[in-house]
């Protein structure tokens, strides 16, 4: 199944032909109104008016993560405060983050979340449990996805009193979750002399923050019994929508209408071009309203698939070292 079929069977000239046209509409945007991008665009001697291809993106500088952990979220900013619908406020390990999202940002985060779900087979006959703070914009984004296709959503909190009793209420066939908070259920219910297989849980889709790949997976599988797909929920990304598994778990789908994905050689500036090498991913955002990221370097080590899955989908896919389905 498809959530725009339009958009994950366009054929890769189109989809080139699109990119072109949202990354130079992003760069102009982002360089007119973005004070950050101003002074780094012209710091780097590069215009957005003088980009006519997809590869002239090369001569934009990176954004790391340490900068934007750095820089004040508003020199990023687009737009006045007035515009902005959703403020996300985040820690992180390297300090905090603040997110903030305008209705067109947010209506792009749940197309995309929309995709991932029906990627992972979820129907509006399935009843999905969201376990965690809803304070997450990225959460918020699936149980909006979930709205939409028409799922039954099942919101569980953060307490596990609460969960344990939702699991005896509730018939609930996937959970939307986090590698540690699943565990965390696995523990209570056992403390409870309960198991989780009992339970008609057949799929677990897991926002790991911190990398594509989930360490946890193999456990996670091994433990619930059932099929565990992973999206990315990088803090600094803003969603959790960037990539996303099929049922088919050949590598990760890109979101290439909202991401133009680069790979770059480790401890290098230079592209990998060679099919199934791998390197660092960069992403540039291609539709983002209120903070644009451009060339952001995301830290994860990826080779790129370019065949058509066979999903059906023609959106190119990233594969991590020793992924598994």
């Amino acid at each position: 199944m498809y959530a725009n079929q339009h958009i994950e069977q366009m054929d890769r000239e189109s989809m080139q032909g699109m990119q072109l046209g949202l990354l130079q509409k992003q760069l102009r945007w982002a360089e007119e109104k973005s004070f950050f991008y101003q002074h780094s665009f012209a710091k780097a001697g590069v215009k957005a008016a003088e980009v006519k291809s997809l590869e002239d993106l090369r001569r934009f500088p990176f954004l790391h993560s340490n900068e934007l952990h750095q820089i004040d979220s508003l020199d990023i900013l687009t737009l006045p405060i007035s515009s902005i619908l959703r403020f996300t406020h985040m820690q992180q390990m390297a300090g905090e983050l603040l997110r903030l999202y305008t209705n067109g940002d947010i209506a792009h985060n749940v197309e995309m979340m929309t995709r991932c779900l029906v990627g992972a087979g979820i129907t509006n006959t399935s009843v999905v449990a969201l376990q965690g703070d809803l304070s997450d914009s990225r959460l918020l984004d699936v149980q909006y996805a979930l709205e939409m296709i028409g799922a039954t959503v099942v919101p569980m909190g953060v307490d596990y009193r609460q969960w344990l009793r939702l699991m005896e209420l509730v018939s609930m066939d996937t959970i939307v979750t986090t590698p540690q908070l699943i565990m965390q259920l696995v523990i209570q219910l056992q403390a409870q002399g309960k198991n989780i297989i009992d339970f008609p849980l057949t799929q677990i889709i897991c926002m790991t923050p911190t990398g594509i790949q989930n360490p946890m997976q193999r456990h996670i599988q091994d433990r619930t019994r059932a099929r565990v797909f992973n999206l990315y929920s990088s803090a600094e990304l803003g969603t959790a929508g960037m990539l996303f598994q099929c049922e088919a778990r050949s590598g990760q789908h890109i979101q290439e209408d909202y991401f133009y994905p680069e790979i770059i050689a480790f401890n290098s500036d230079m592209p990998v071009t060679d099919p199934h090498q791998m390197g660092e991913l960069v992403v540039t955002s291609l539709q983002a309203e209120a903070m644009p990221l451009i060339r952001y370097r995301t830290g994860q080590a990826v080779s790129m698939i370019e065949e058509t899955c066979s999903c059906g989908r023609t959106l190119r896919r990233v594969t991590t070292p020793f992924s598994f389905g």
